[in-house]
C-alpha cells in the first residue's frame, strides 16, 4: 500500500466513523415474509410480514410501525409505496398481514418496515416473490414416460430451446407426483432433497420455484429432469400398504421456464410433447427402502445441449393428480451437515464396515472402483452383532418384501469398470450409525470412500441449553437429533423402520421442536395435510399423510389431537392466529366426534401410554385428558375470533368432561387417580383435569409415587410428555430433575451412558421389539429443559412472548444452567449460576418485549436494590439479578 492509499484510506474511514456516530443505533432485523428471508414463487394472497426491533436501549417498545410494498426498490428507497401504504399502525406487534392491492403472479415485490421506538427507524429493504398464484397460470403439461407403475429405472426427460435475446431473469417452476431432480445445461439446479414435499398426492400437489437465472446462457440450453418415485409410486411393500395407494401411478411433472428478456418480453418453455424421455441408470428407487444404479446404463452428457437423443422416445401425457397445486413455502430439505465416518475396518476380502459414530438420517456418498459388472451393496443400519456385520433387525420388522431384489436400507451399485464411480441416492434416506459396504468382486476401500450427510428439513436453530450436568447437555442434543432425523416435510416417528407422519409422535414433539427450531413452515404444510386427510365426520388417520391406512387404528384423541394442540402451541409460540384460524372448523368436527360416540363425557378412544416401563394406565384416563385438552383449546380459539356461542358450548363441554373424569377416577380419600401410577397421576395434573382442591394433594402423592419408584421412570409415552412438567409446575422441580438426570435404567440417562447419540423408541435397550434406535416420541424432556429448569414459557395473554412467563427452577444438585429461544421479539436468555447460598441468575429480554418472573420463596435483588411481591415484572433488557431462599 502507497503513502497516497494510506492516506486516503484514513480519512474514508474517518468519515464512516463520523457516519456511524451519527447514524441510527438501531433499526429491524430478521425481516421475514410468509417466515422466510426473501421468498421465490409464493402464493399467499395476503402474505405475513415479520421483523424484529433492533434497540439496544432499556425497556426499548414499539409504539407503532409503518410497512411500505412496491414493485420498484429504488422508489421504495425513498418511501414511494406504488403497492401498499399501510399507514402508522399503533402497535407493538412485530407481525403484519398484508392488505394492499391485489398481488399479481411472478412479480417480485419489495417491502421496508418503520417502526417507532426511542427513535423512528426503517428497515432496509426486503422481497418477497409472487409464484403462479393460480393453477390457471401454468403452461406446461402434465407429462410422463408412460403408467406402468412396475416398471422400475427412474425415467429422465430432456429439452433444448433457444433463448434468442439477452435474459433479464428466469424462474423455474416445477411441480411433481413423485420426486425430482431438475438440470439445466448440466448442473442440478438447487441444493434441495426430496422435493417436493409428500402430500397427499390426489388432493394437493406442491410445486417448488427456482431463480435459474445464472444457469442459462444466450442461445442452446438443455434443461433436464429425473423423476424418482417417492411416496407416490410405493414399489417397496410393508404393513402400511403404500402400494396399494389409491393414487399410485408412475411418476409425472409439470414444468414451466419463464424467462424475462432485456426488452421485457416474456418467454415460457414448458412441458409438452416436444420433450424426451429414456431411461436412466436409477433402475431402481424407493424412499422406503433404498436405490440401485447401474454405472453401465450411464448416458453421459445427457442433460447437455450436445447429447444426441434420437433413441429416446415422446413423452406420454398425464392428467394432473389433484386439482390444487399450490407452492411450496417451506424450508426444504437439504444435506446439512457431513459426517465422516470415525472408524472402518475391513472383515473380509469383499466386506467393510464404516462407524460414524453418530445416529443420523440421510444418505451415505460412496467413491469406489472395480472390474465391471462388480455389484456393491451398501447396507445401513443403527447396530452390529457380535461378530461386528451390520444388524438391522431392530428396524425391518414391519418390511414385507415379495422377493429379495429390494433388500431394506441398502444401496446397490453395479460398476462400469472405467473411471471410479461415486454414487449417492436422489430419492432416498435412511436411518443408521454403520455402514456395511460388500461386493462381489474385491475392491479397495479407504475411509475417504465414503461420507455421510445428515439430511432433514433446514429449520434455523432457535434454541440453546448448557448445563452443569453433562447428562442433561447430552440428552438435550441427542432430543435434537431426533427431533431432526425425523423432520422431512412432515414430522416423522423415525427414519428407518417407518418414515410415517405419527400424530401422536409429533403432539408430543411439538414444544421440543419450536424451543429449538423455527418450523413453523414445516407444521404449517403438515396441518395442511391434516385438513386434506380429514373425514367428513371429523375422524382423522394415526399417520398423516396416508394412503388410507390409520383411520381404523392408531386413532384417537391421544394421538390425533394434532389438529388442536399444534396449531394452538403455534399461536403460543409465534402469536400468530392463522394456523388455528385454518383447523377452527377442523378442531370443531373432531372435538363434535369424539362428543358423539362419547356422550359421557368419557372416551375409550386411543392408543394408551405407549410402550410402559412396567405399570400401565387405563385408556380411558389417558384418552379423556387430551379429549379435555382438545375441548378446552376449541373453547380458548373461539374466544379469540369472536365465537361467543361456541366458547360457552366448549366450556360447558369441558366441565362436563372434568366431571365425569373426576368422578371416576380421582379418589379423594388418597389424592390419587386410577392405580396411583405415574401416569394417572401426573397426566391429569399436567393437562389440567385436578380441582384446585386436590392440586397440591395430588402432586404430593406423584412425588411420593416416585420416591418409591427409586427417582426412575415408570411410564410410556403420554406419561413422559406429562411427568416432568407435573412436578415442576406444582413445587416438585428437584424430583423432576432427579429423574431427568438419572443414569441407570429406565431414563434418557441411561440410554446416554450407553452411547446414545439419539433418543431410542424403548426405555430397554435389550428388548425385542420396539427397539429403533432413533425416535422422537420420549423427547418432551428436550421441551422440560427450556419450561422446567429454565423457566421460559410463552404467555397466552401476550403470545409470540411478547410477554415471557419465567419460572426457573434451582433445583438441588445443579450448579449451573443456562437455556437461549430466539422469539419472534428477539432472544430469551434465562442463566443461572449458584455462589455460595445464594444463585446468581441473568436474563435476557429482547427490546419490545418484557417478563413477568415468578420465584416463591426467593428474595431477589438487582443492583442491590430488592425487588418486592410475588411477581418481578421485567423490561426489555439484561438483568442481573441475585436470589435467596427467603428466610422461613
Amino acid at each position: 500500500m502507497t503513502k497516497r492509499s494510506r492516506k486516503y484510506s484514513a480519512a474514508w474511514i474517518a468519515a464512516c466513523l463520523c457516519i456511524a456516530a451519527t447514524a441510527p443505533v438501531h433499526a429491524q432485523k430478521k425481516l421475514k415474509c410468509e417466515y422466510l428471508e426473501n421468498p421465490l414463487g409464493i402464493d399467499a394472497t395476503h402474505p405475513r410480514f415479520s421483523w424484529q426491533l433492533d434497540d439496544a436501549t432499556p425497556g426499548a417498545t414499539q409504539t407503532a410501525w409503518r410497512i411500505l410494498v412496491s414493485t420498484d426498490s429504488a422508489g421504495l428507497a425513498n418511501d414511494q409505496a406504488t403497492v401498499w401504504n399501510s399507514g402508522w399502525q399503533q402497535s407493538g406487534a412485530v407481525l403484519a398481514v398484508y392488505n394492499g392491492a391485489a398481488l399479481q403472479p411472478f412479480t417480485r415485490y419489495f417491502w421496508k418496515v418503520s417502526t417507532k421506538s426511542t427513535q423512528t427507524t426503517t428497515s432496509s429493504i426486503a422481497s418477497f416473490e409472487t409464484g403462479m398464484m393460480d393453477k390457471k397460470n401454468w403452461q406446461g403439461a402434465w407429462i410422463s414416460d408412460g403408467t406402468d407403475i412396475n416398471l422400475k429405472p427412474a425415467p429422465y426427460f430432456r429439452k433444448v430451446f433457444t433463448a434468442g435475446k439477452k435474459i433479464k431473469h428466469a424462474r423455474a417452476y416445477i411441480a411433481a407426483a413423485g420426486l425430482y431432480e431438475l438440470y439445466i445445461n448440466g448442473e442440478k439446479i438447487g441444493n434441495h432433497r426430496l422435493d417436493p414435499m409428500y402430500t397427499r398426492f390426489d388432493r394437493r400437489t406442491l410445486y417448488v420455484t427456482y431463480d435459474v437465472t445464472q444457469a442459462l446462457q444466450n442461445g442452446a440450453n438443455a434443461i433436464g429432469v429425473l423423476l424418482g418415485n417417492g411416496w407416490y409410486n410405493m414399489q417397496s411393500t410393508a404393513v402400511w400398504n403404500f402400494h396399494k395407494a389409491p393414487w399410485r401411478n408412475r411418476p409425472a411433472f409439470c414444468f414451466d421456464l419463464r424467462i424475462t428478456y432485456e426488452d421485457d418480453s416474456v418467454e415460457t418453455i414448458a412441458s409438452g410433447k416436444d420433450w424426451k424421455t429414456a431411461l436412466s441408470p436409477v433402475v431402481f428407487n424407493s424412499i422406503y427402502t433404498a436405490e440401485h444404479y447401474d454405472a453401465r446404463k450411464e448416458q453421459p452428457g445427457w442433460n447437455t445441449i450436445h447429447f444426441a437423443d434420437s433413441s429416446w422416445k415422446e413423452v406420454y401425457f398425464r392428467t394432473a393428480p389433484a386439482a390444487t397445486i399450490t407452492a411450496q413455502a417451506m424450508h426444504p430439505v437439504r444435506n446439512v451437515e457431513e459426517v465422516k465416518p470415525q472408524t472402518i475396518k475391513q472383515l473380509d476380502d469383499t466386506t467393510w464396515l464404516f462407524d460414524l459414530g453418530r445416529n443420523i438420517a440421510g444418505v451415505s456418498r460412496i467413491t469406489v472402483q472395480g472390474p465391471a459388472g462388480t455389484v456393491v451393496r451398501i447396507k445401513h443400519t443403527e447396530r452390529l452383532y457380535a461378530n461386528g456385520r451390520a444388524d438391522m433387525s431392530n428396524i425391518d420388522v414391519h418390511y414385507r418384501p415379495t422377493d429379495n431384489t429390494d433388500p431394506f436400507q441398502t444401496d446397490m451399485v453395479i460398476l462400469n469398470g472405467k473411471d471410479a464411480t461415486t454414487f449417492m441416492p436422489h430419492f432416498n434416506y435412511k436411518g443408521f450409525q454403520y455402514i456395511e459396504v460388500s461386493s462381489s468382486a474385491p475392491v479397495k476401500l479407504t475411509k475417504e470412500s465414503v461420507t455421510a450427510y445428515f439430511m432433514h428439513s433446514d429449520v434455523p436453530a432457535v434454541g440453546e441449553v448448557s448445563s452443569s450436568d453433562d447428562i442433561l447437555t447430552k440428552i438435550w442434543s441427542a432430543t435434537n437429533n431426533s427431533y431432526l432425523s425425523n423432520l422431512f416435510g412432515y414430522p416423522t416417528d423415525c427414519p428407518q423402520r417407518e418414515k410415517n407422519g405419527w400424530t401422536g409422535d409429533a403432539q408430543i414433539a411439538i414444544e421440543t421442536g419450536l424451543y429449538s427450531f423455527d418450523g413453523i413452515t414445516v407444521y404449517e404444510k403438515w396441518l395442511a395435510d391434516h385438513r386434506d386427510e380429514q373425514q367428513p365426520n371429523g375422524v382423522l388417520p394415526s399417520i398423516v399423510p396416508t394412503d388410507g391406512w390409520g383411520y381404523e387404528w392408531g386413532n384417537g384423541p391421544d394421538w390425533t389431537s394434532t389438529i388442536a394442540i399444534i396449531p394452538w402451541n403455534i399461536y403460543l409460540f409465534y402469536g400468530d392466529t392463522t394456523l388455528l384460524a385454518n383447523c377452527y372448523d377442523n378442531i370443531k368436527r373432531y372435538v363434535e366426534h369424539i362428543n358423539l360416540i362419547s356422550p359421557a363425557g368419557l372416551t375409550t378412544w386411543g392408543l394408551g401410554d405407549w410402550v410402559p416401563v412396567k405399570s400401565t394406565t387405563p385408556v380411558e384416563l389417558t384418552s379423556t385428558c387430551y379429549y379435555y385438552a382438545d375441548v378446552l383449546i376449541l373453547a380458548k380459539a373461539a374466544k379469540l375470533f369472536g365465537h361467543t356461542a361456541d366458547e360457552l358450548r366448549y366450556n360447558q363441554l369441558a366441565a362436563k368432561i372434568r366431571d365425569a373424569f373426576n368422578t371416576k377416577y380421582l379418589h379423594t380419600e388418597t389424592a390419587t387417580y386410577g392405580d396411583g401410577v405415574q401416569t394417572a397421576l401426573s397426566t391429569p395434573l399436567y393437562w389440567g383435569l385436578v380441582p384446585d382442591a386436590y392440586k397440591a394433594k395430588v402432586a404430593a402423592s406423584l412425588a411420593k409415587k416416585v420416591a418409591s419408584d427409586n427417582y426412575h421412570l415408570d411410564v410410556g409415552l403420554l406419561g413422559q410428555k406429562a411427568i416432568l412438567n407435573a412436578l415442576s409446575e406444582n413445587g416438585y422441580a428437584d424430583v423432576a430433575y432427579k429423574i431427568a438426570s438419572q443414569k441407570t435404567y429406565p431414563s434418557w440417562g441411561w440410554w446416554m451412558v450407553n452411547g446414545a447419540t439419539t433418543l431410542y423408541e424403548n426405555w430397554k435397550i435389550d428388548a425385542q421389539s420396539d427397539i429403533s434406535l432413533n425416535h422422537i416420541m420420549f423427547g418432551e424432556i428436550g421441551a422440560w429443559l427450556y419450561k422446567g429448569i429454565a423457566g421460559i414459557k410463552p404467555d397466552a395473554a401476550q403470545p409470540g412472548f411478547k410477554n415471557t412467563v419465567l419460572q426457573p427452577h434451582f433445583v438441588e444438585g445443579l450448579n449451573s444452567f443456562e437455556a437461549k429461544h430466539e422469539s419472534p421479539y428477539g432472544t430469551i436468555v434465562s442463566s443461572w449460576v449458584r455462589k455460595g447460598n445464594a444463585v446468581a441468575y441473568t436474563v435476557v429480554i429482547p427490546s419490545n418485549a418484557t417478563a413477568s418472573l415468578y420465584l416463591p420463596g426467593y428474595t431477589i435483588t438487582e443492583n442491590g436494590k430488592q425487588a418486592t411481591g410475588n411477581v418481578l415484572q421485567l423490561q426489555a433488557g439484561t438483568h442481573n439479578l441475585v436470589c435467596k431462599m427467603a428466610a422461613k
